[in-house]
């Protein structure tokens, strides 16, 4: 069953004059503490039996609330309930607020059943108040208000400060946030919202970009990065690990395509590797705790200049998609010989944002963690084979010894990797 939203903003949502405070200040506040970690927070996940909005356990309600917050929680609770209609078992609400912009998602549901249900516009007005009142705890208002209430009685109410990224359909235009920033300031914000509402393009490279930059960069020198493996070397391990979860149907893990490469990581750090004409390679992604975007959009510091020294056929076309929303943490180029960066980190640290291509040990590592069973003389001849470039269909099948994987479809990635024998 689709799921409808409303969506609407505070002059259609509300009354005039239930506005909480006004907009004071010119610019948001640069002062800011660190950011939260990703395991604290909520997001929304599919609730498969009923469609509804269930609530993943993030950070719990803080201590530090007034009486008057308490008694709107209770408000809020009791107009949950009210508000759950007969002959429905649960009800699932997420709000998300700004002093400018609201969205609700609102959804009744039963074991077998589900649909969309609209706030009271009581409902409504209490929310802002409370978010109004949150304000005053450390952790200033929540940008997002989740809860359940069910028809025995229970309520599960949440607050999301943006540990995790909103979903698309609860993300407002950056001009929202920045609002709402004039009104409650903060300290800091976690990186990602920092990101969408100051990146400002600085780290879009278009073709004409590229193709003056070198003029305008000064002397430098790009830094010659040695731990990274040989590009043959790194394509083909990218390729057979992708093999190998694409033939376990996972959904995580790396692929790729004739000319192409990406992973993205459990934990939201990810990277792609564009293969380019005459031996050449780019490879950029993002790191989700990398501190210093943090430091360049919460303290001010300056953006480390990924692109410093870099050729003029690294450009958007062929940078991961990070680059777009100011979150990309590295980008290395392969010039033929070696691979060469500006002020990218150092390779230790891009662990989390790429598969495990720094040596045949590491690739038999995870092939070995994935195709439990296998003998570890045939992943040891599936990695030397790739390596090379010459892996057989036959040898691959003995690799993932077992009736449930797909062969096909993991050998197809080593065709269009180009290491199939």
């Amino acid at each position: 069953m689709s799921t409808s939203y409303q969506l609407v903003n505070r002059a259609r949502f509300g009354q005039a004059g239930s506005s909480i405070g006004s907009e004071t200040g010119d610019s948001v506040s640069q002062d800011n503490s660190t950011e939260e970690s990703p395991d604290v927070g909520f997001r929304l996940e599919r609730n498969t039996a009923a469609e509804g909005i269930g609530l993943v356990p993030g950070r719990p309600a803080r201590s530090d609330r007034s009486a008057e917050q308490d008694r709107l929680i209770q408000q809020v609770t009791d107009e949950l309930l009210a508000q759950l209609p007969d002959g429905w078992d649960r009800l699932d609400v997420a709000v998300a607020m700004t002093v400018s912009d609201e969205t609700a998602q609102v959804i009744v549901s039963d074991s077998k059943r589900a649909a969309p249900a609209r706030l009271s516009m009581r409902m409504v007005e209490l929310l802002r108040e409370l978010r109004h009142r949150s304000a005053e705890s450390a952790d200033g208002p929540w940008w997002r208000f989740l809860a359940i209430a069910t028809r025995a009685g229970s309520t599960q109410i949440e607050y999301d400060y943006g540990a995790e990224p909103f979903p698309d359909q609860q993300l407002f235009p950056p001009q929202a946030y920045l609002a709402d920033l004039r009104t409650y300031p903060r300290k800091r914000l976690p990186m990602w919202l920092a990101a969408y509402v100051g990146h400002g393009g600085r780290q879009t490279r278009t073709p004409g970009i590229a193709a003056h930059a070198e003029a305008g960069d000064g002397p430098f020198t790009p830094r010659v990065e040695t731990d990274l493996p040989a590009l043959p070397l790194l394509w083909a391990r990218w390729a057979v690990i992708a093999a190998a979860f694409v033939a376990a149907d996972s959904p995580l893990g790396p692929r790729t395509t004739t000319a192409l490469g990406w992973f993205e990581g459990s934990t939201r750090s990810g990277s792609t590797l564009h293969l380019l004409p005459h031996g050449r390679a780019v490879l950029s992604g993002g790191l989700w705790s990398d501190l210093r975007l943090d430091a360049t959009y919460n303290d001010g510091a300056t953006m480390p200049q990924l692109y410093r020294g870099a050729p003029d056929w690294v450009a958007d076309p062929v940078l991961n998609p990070r680059a777009a929303n100011g979150l990309l943490s590295f980008c290395y180029w392969w010039d033929g010989e070696a691979w060469l960066c500006g002020e990218s980190p150092v390779t230790a640290e891009l662990s989390p944002a790429l598969p495990g291509i720094w040596s045949s040990d590491t690739v038999f590592d995870v092939l070995a963690q994935l195709i439990e069973g296998s003998s570890s003389s045939w992943i040891t001849a599936l990695v030397a084979a790739a390596e090379t470039g010459s892996v057989t269909r036959a040898l691959l099948a003995r690799s993932l010894a077992g009736d449930k994987f797909d062969l096909d479809a993991g050998y197809y990635q080593l065709m269009l990797a180009g290491i199939a024998k």
